[in-house]
This record gives C-alpha cells, sequence and structure tokens, in this order.
C-alpha cells in the first residue's frame, strides 16, 4: 500500500514523529560494530539462503461488470434492456507473504486479497499453489492463506520478539515489487512505534529504510537471526517508488492473527477494556504534576466491562502494562490487543499522584444480538447495512465504549446513502424526531417515507444533525 502526498511538508512532518518508547531494549552485547576489513566482508547470503524458501508471491485476480450508470433510469432499461451492461473484466493484484506453518499457511496484507475470487502463491523454487483464504483481519491489514490440496511440508519463518528490536538494528525486506520477482534489500530499523500512518486501526509501525515498493505488500522483514520482525506493509512516496520510508507490522501483532487463524478462527478475537483514553496533552501534563506528556488518560469507563472490574477510573493515567512503559494510547491499544485471552495483565495506574497496580481479565467483548439489516425502500438509507451496537461492534468499528443504538456497518457505492455522505461506522441516534434503539426501530421510520428527514448522527465522536429531501 502507498501512502501519496502532494505537500511536501505534510510528509516531513510524519517523519518527524517523536521516537515512543514503548519497545522493551534488548540485551547491549549482542549487537557490535565490526572491528575489522575482514569483517566487513560478511554476507546477508547465509540468511537469505534460510529465509528465502518461506518468503512467497501472492498472486489476487477479482472479476467485476462496470455497470452503466444509464442502467439506474427506468426509461433507458425500458428501451435498452441490459445491453448497457459491461462486459466482465479481471482484476489483478500482486503482493508477498511469508509461510508461517509447514502446513501451508501463509500471512500477508488483507488489501493484496481483498475481494479475490482467486488466490495463487508462488513459491521462491517457481511453483505455483491454488491458496484459499482462511481469515481476513482489516483492522490490521492482515490475511491469512492456506496452500490446497498439498501434503508438502513448507519452509517457513520463526517469529521473533518485535518488542526487542532497537533503532538501528539491520533488516532484510524480502518480497515481490513491482512483479519482477523474489527480491531482497537490506536497511536499518529507522524508528519504532511509528503513529499517524493511517492504514491500519492499531497505530504502531516499525519504520525502515529497506527498499519497499508495491508488490513488497505482505512480504518479510527480518532480523540478523533469519526470524520475522514485520511483515511490511506500506510506504510514504510521492513517485510511488521507495523512498527510504516504509512501514511494518509488527511480528507480535502478526503472531495474534496467525494464531486465530491457526486455531480455526474465522476472525480475530481481541481482549476487551471497556474504556476509553486519551492523549496527555501539555497542558494536561501540566495539570496533572507531569515532567513530559506521556501515558493514556482514562476518559471514560464503561459499567461491568474489564476495567471496570479492575477499579480503573475516570482521570486514572495509564502508564505501563505488563510493566512495558506507555507514551500514547495507540502505544496501550497495540499492547492490549497482543495479549492472549484468557489470561490477565497488570496495569501501572497514576491516581492523585500515587501508583495504583490493577488486574484485569482479559476477556473477548460480548457480542448481543446484532439483527443487522439492509435497508430498502425510498429513503435516504437506502442500501445502507445496519446493526444494533454491541461491545464487540464498537469496539470493532472504534466507537465509544459503552455507545447504544445503530450503527451502519456496510454500504456499497451505488447506495443511495453512499451518495448523500453517509459512512460505516455512523452512529443513526434520531430519525423525524423518533430515538432509534434497534434497527427495526430504524426500518419503521424509513418505510413510513418522509418528505424530509431530520437526521441525528455521531461521527468520530461528534453529534451532527442532518436535514435531507425525501
Amino acid at each position: 500500500m502507498i501512502l501519496f502526498f502532494r505537500n511536501a511538508a505534510t510528509a516531513s512532518a510524519l517523519c518527524a514523529i517523536v521516537l515512543s518508547s514503548a519497545f522493551a531494549p534488548a540485551v547491549a552485547q549482542d549487537r557490535r560494530v565490526p572491528t575489522s576489513p575482514t569483517e566487513m566482508k560478511l554476507s546477508y547470503a547465509p540468511i537469505v539462503q534460510r529465509v528465502q524458501p518461506a518468503v512467497v508471491n501472492v498472486y489476487a485476480a477479482k472479476t467485476v461488470q462496470n455497470r452503466n450508470p444509464l442502467l439506474d433510469d427506468p426509461l433507458f432499461r425500458r428501451f435498452f434492456g441490459g445491453q448497457g451492461t459491461q462486459p466482465e473484466q479481471m482484476q489483478r493484484s500482486l503482493g508477498s507473504g511469508v509461510m508461517v506453518d509447514a502446513s501451508g499457511l501463509v500471512v500477508t496484507n488483507n488489501h493484496v486479497i481483498e475481494g479475490a475470487d482467486q488466490v495463487k502463491v508462488s513459491l521462491a523454487d517457481k511453483r505455483e499453489f491454488e491458496a484459499e483464504i482462511v481469515l481476513k483481519d482489516s483492522r490490521t491489514d492482515l490475511a491469512v492463506l492456506r496452500i490446497k490440496d498439498s501434503k508438502e511440508q513448507f519452509a517457513t519463518l520463526d517469529f521473533a520478539n518485535s518488542d526487542d528490536l532497537l533503532v538501528g538494528d539491520v533488516v532484510l525486506a524480502i518480497g515481490n515489487p513491482f512483479g519482477v520477482g523474489q527480491t531482497v534489500t537490506h536497511g536499518i530499523i529507522s524508528a519504532l512505534a511509528r503513529t499517524q500512518v493511517g492504514i491500519t486501526d492499531y497505530q504502531f509501525f516499525i519504520q525502515t529504510d529497506a527498499a519497499i515498493n508495491p508488490g513488497n505488500s505482505g512480504g518479510a522483514l527480518v532480523d540478523m537471526t533469519g526470524k520475522l520482525v514485520g511483515v511490511n506493509t506500506a510506504i510514504f512516496s510521492r513517485s510511488g517508488g521507495s523512498q527510504g520510508i516504509g512501514f511494518a507490522i509488527p511480528a507480535n501483532m502478526v503472531r495474534v492473527v496467525v494464531a486465530s487463524a491457526k486455531s480455526g478462527g474465522k476472525e480475530v478475537k481481541r481482549p476487551w477494556l471497556g474504556a476509553r483514553l486519551q492523549n496527555v496533552t501539555p497542558d494536561i501534563a501540566e495539570t496533572l504534576g507531569l515532567k513530559t506528556p506521556s501515558g493514556a488518560l482514562v476518559v471514560n469507563v464503561t459499567s461491568n466491562s474489564p476495567a471496570a472490574k479492575a477499579g480503573l477510573k475516570v482521570s486514572d493515567l495509564v502508564t505501563a502494562i505488563d510493566g512495558q512503559p506507555i507514551d500514547d494510547p495507540n502505544a496501550f491499544e497495540y499492547r492490549f490487543a497482543t495479549r492472549p485471552l484468557g489470561g490477565t495483565t497488570q496495569l501501572d495506574v497514576q491516581r492523585g499522584g500515587k501508583p495504583v497496580k490493577l488486574t484485569v481479565a482479559l476477556e473477548a467483548a460480548p457480542d448481543t444480538g446484532r439483527d443487522e439489516i439492509v435497508l430498502k425502500g425510498r429513503s435516504p438509507f437506502q442500501g445502507a447495512k445496519v446493526a444494533n451496537v454491541s461491545p464487540a461492534l464498537a469496539d470493532e468499528l472504534r466507537l465509544d465504549s459503552g455507545v447504544e443504538g445503530v450503527v451502519i456497518t456496510d454500504l456499497t457505492d451505488t447506495a443511495t446513502a453512499a451518495n448523500v455522505g453517509f459512512q460505516k461506522g455512523d452512529l443513526i441516534l434520531a430519525v423525524n424526531g423518533v430515538k432509534i434503539g434497534k434497527t427495526s426501530d430504524l426500518e419503521k421510520v424509513t418505510r413510513e417515507g418522509a418528505r424530509l428527514w431530520r437526521i441525528v448522527v455521531v461521527r468520530g465522536g461528534q453529534q451532527i444533525n442532518v436535514t435531507l429531501g425525501g
């Protein structure tokens, strides 16, 4: 995935993000500077030869049929029937992947295979296999594939502990840039815990200057032991090619998604906190008596949630999780999401200037009846898929903890709802003065029709009042 910036200042500002200390330091004596010309002649070849068989090329294809907009006109349909329908076309995409289980399990980026009807995997030895999609996780932009109809034991990569990385560590990036075939580049870890990349829910990326280009998505970022430290995902670029600013999803997050696929899950189950956190600004830091603006400030706690049961309170400042420092909410969300369900985690909290330790149970968010429906008829909501908000759905759509009501979960480009400006994640509170508490309420209001629609929506935490014509 490529992020383009027309404004050079914007790109420069993003690259100047302060390095978070949320990654734990590794043992210093494991690293040393070469001390002689002989050592300078050392080659990466032994690592590459060991790693390359486990890195694959991924090819995805989907069938699309462009629809002539005139077909929406009843008069056009009456006289010309289906003649305006365009012939089917095959769209193809390419990327990379990493073999993470000898049975043929491959992890790649979700955007590489999104919407694909057919997926193929090509090994380093040029052999090709059909693959099926086992799990897709849009929140991390990761997907897991399985090679079909093979009993072969494939070469795999082991996971490194990505928390052990340090800025300056040497890494290799392996993938399929521009579809030219498997390619190896090298660089260093440029930064850790990068945020504001804006491509997944978990803003906590490894930054590297190893050359990454289109087609590298889903490929391996490995350390000098040949272990996987991250999955290459995006670059900042004004040209479309590598400019030395690449981003990878840390291996510890990849491990969670792969574990869900191995257990047979169709989606990734993550711990639910049941609290909303915000950044500590310099003004807030001064109010709290902090020397630096760091930590995650609690601004909301949902009743009966794991946070509430653990004793977390509004205005608490979370400073560490299991002893790992927390600089901001992004760091906390990443750390918390990588914890396994079923256990507990320890939070270090500052409350009224005093340290407090809390134990939080790692439980999945309850997913009560969503009653998901697609709205039909003549209304601004036509074509929108809506559902009752549950804690699980609120967590999935990044809604404020504890919200209730009906939320838009999906809509097509051709839906009226999309054309008038509704978006996935919009929370519908009221329509024409009627409070919307469940999907049946919204369905009833839209079925009755109206000349004017007065709608109250919450988007991004902000309430919006909209009036639309019937």
